[in-house]
């Protein structure tokens, strides 16, 4: 009987760890709807706090083929207060996209899990699934976003040990601008005072990235002019009444009447009939698709390849009840229905006006590469500002130019134009890409970041390389 005994609590254990040490229960079995694929996925929750009932929810996917000789790549969406999961993982870079109907996923044949594995984050507490039973913890800011962010990484490797001293690379897009590098810059803080384990941290890449508000926030009304959105009159006004280097996040009060008066007719002139993120993107129009899904129909709506609809349609899978169970999410039955941003979150709104430029100079002369990619289609952060601020931090860092700026290709195509600085700084642009890079152009997306991980820069070349 004690034998038998003995066994049982061995199966009880062996299964609670899963398989080579993963935690079963956060295995998901299958999402509703999903095609069938050859990689495995874990989705569930890691206690950060456990006296203020603080926990983060995440999204695991293993690399398609040989994901135990791959690297692990963390992405993190922006906002600040979207959602990674609805972002990241399911509208860009993830393996599956939203079918038309709302009710089941498409495969995404350009992952970023063809060469990594890639573990999506929901952060701060009260974005997406992620929670906290204490309310005063919905008050973030950058730095407990990072702290937070660092304690989950570490009790994350407590479930998957075996990613402990893999290759870590750290990626996002847009306010990720402020939460990759942080991140990064607590990690390095951590391995410093750290007498046992250390991060293998091995490079970090943002797209689109908000790194120093006023030189961002000129660079749009600039971006208007330059693509035609707006008349000579009213760029010309802009340029001459507003100061961006007293910009301030969510403050008006230092912006003079006159500038105020030239940014609200640039923005009336842009109009709502143009997606701010993707300027050559048509828009989708919430009644008819909403109806459609409601009535069980296909609403996918086509521009450029791309379906315009797809954030309406990922609200309404993730809504469903069946998918929550399969995801192992809303463990808590949280008052509110899932959304790409938060509605609960009051994040910092001093925290946006932090010069990130700073912290990506300790990063590139701790040795870790920095790659900062943009789409040329977004306004909202147009690679008009991030080139100036990498062109900067270069000069500011004495680096010199090793890739002079030129085209970069994909399947013959130009993919976009690319320079580097001292073998550790690069800027890329991706062509026809939006503020969101992966899901306007995955193809040319799934290259560059492949490139990035492999350590390969992009190539000057028609040739076709092993990425193509």
């Amino acid at each position: 009987m004690k034998g038998c005994w003995l066994v049982g609590v061995l199966i009880v254990l062996l299964g609670s760890v899963g398989v080579k040490g993963y935690p079963s229960e956060d295995l998901i079995e299958r999402l509703p709807g999903q095609p069938n694929v050859g990689f495995k996925q874990y989705a569930g929750y890691v206690d950060v706090d456990v006296n203020h009932g603080r926990s983060l929810f995440y999204y695991f996917v293993e690399a398609e083929k040989d994901h135990e000789k791959k690297p692990l790549t963390l992405w993190l969406n922006g906002g600040p207060g979207c959602s990674s999961i609805g972002g990241g993982a399911f509208t860009e870079l993830g393996p599956f996209y939203p079918r038309g109907d709302g009710r089941g996923l498409r495969r995404n044949s350009m992952s970023w899990n063809r060469a990594s594995n890639i573990l999506f984050l929901e952060s701060p507490a009260g974005v997406g699934w992620s929670y906290s039973n204490t309310t005063s913890d919905y008050n973030a800011g950058d730095a407990s976003t990072a702290n937070d962010s660092l304690l989950f990484l570490l009790k994350w490797y407590e479930k998957f040990p075996s990613y402990r001293s893999r290759e870590l690379f750290l990626t996002g897009e847009s306010y990720a601008g402020h939460y990759i590098p942080q991140l990064a810059n607590v990690l390095l803080d951590h391995n410093a005072h750290s007498n046992g384990f250390k991060f293998n941290i091995k490079g970090v890449a943002i797209g689109n990235p908000l790194l120093k508000l006023d030189r961002d926030a000129r660079a749009t009304y600039e971006y208007y002019w330059s693509h035609g959105l707006i008349s000579d009159e009213v760029g010309l006004a802009i340029a001459n009444d507003c100061d961006f280097d007293d910009y301030v996040f969510a403050d008006t009060h230092n912006v003079s009447a006159s500038c105020n008066n030239a940014i609200n007719e640039a923005n009336e002139i842009v109009s709502d009939y143009i997606n701010y993120y993707d300027v050559i993107l048509d828009v989708c129009y919430p009644s008819i698709v909403e109806q459609e899904l409601k009535l069980k129909k296909m609403a996918t709506k086509i521009s450029i390849g791309v379906d315009v609809c797809m954030t309406y349609e990922r609200a309404f899978y993730f809504n469903l009840p069946e998918v929550q169970k399969a995801l192992h999410a809303n463990r808590t039955n949280l008052p509110y229905h899932w959304s790409m941003c938060s509605g609960v979150l009051n994040y910092s709104e001093t925290d946006p006006n932090i010069d990130i430029l700073p912290v990506l100079k300790r990063i590139v002369q701790n040795h870790i590469p920095v790659w900062v990619f943009s789409g040329d289609q977004d306004s909202v952060v147009p690679l008009l500002g991030s080139r100036t601020l990498i062109r900067e931090l270069a000069h500011e860092l004495k680096f010199k130019i090793t890739v002079p700026y030129g085209a970069w290709f994909h399947r013959g195509q130009v993919g976009g134009w690319v320079t580097e600085y001292g073998n550790l700084l690069t800027f890329a642009t991706v062509r026809g890409a939006a503020h969101m890079v992966p899901f306007a152009q995955p193809s040319r997306a799934l290259h560059l970041f492949s490139s990035f991980v492999h350590g390969r820069r992009l190539p000057n070349t028609t040739r076709p390389s092993i990425y193509d």
